[in-house]
């Protein structure tokens, strides 16, 4: 009975601490600009202001209440697609470098939340 009890309250603990913390998973923001320089964004990009490229605030404004906005920053940003830039040529867009994909995904949520 009593490792019943003790087997209960862990599992009890574990989906607890599984609730609590997958959906909300906390922006790290000093990791999304680390992230951003070590990849020279902001070679292209500011954080309010036009550049060679969109600014990240313009650029979660077009995404803003988007359903595939998760979907189609992550696709810009890990296929290199030609993107239009803001004096109207083009370029294939920088591919960002990291294989984990908790930090890639970080930074899409801190784009989209400028």
């Amino acid at each position: 009975m009593k490792t019943h009890k003790r087997t209960a309250t862990l599992l009890g603990a574990s989906i607890a601490a599984l609730l609590l913390t997958s959906p909300a998973h906390a922006l790290d923001a000093d990791a999304a600009q680390a992230l951003a320089k070590k990849n020279d964004c902001f070679k292209c990009h500011a954080l309010d202001k036009t550049k060679k490229g969109p600014s990240f605030k313009k650029i979660s404004a077009k995404f803003k209440g988007k359903s595939d906005a998760v979907d189609k920053v992550v696709t810009n940003i890990t296929t290199g697609p030609k993107v239009k830039l803001e004096d109207g040529t083009e370029e294939d867009h920088k591919i960002i470098e990291t294989k984990d994909k908790a930090e890639m995904m970080n930074l899409v949520e801190w784009i989209l939340s400028r």
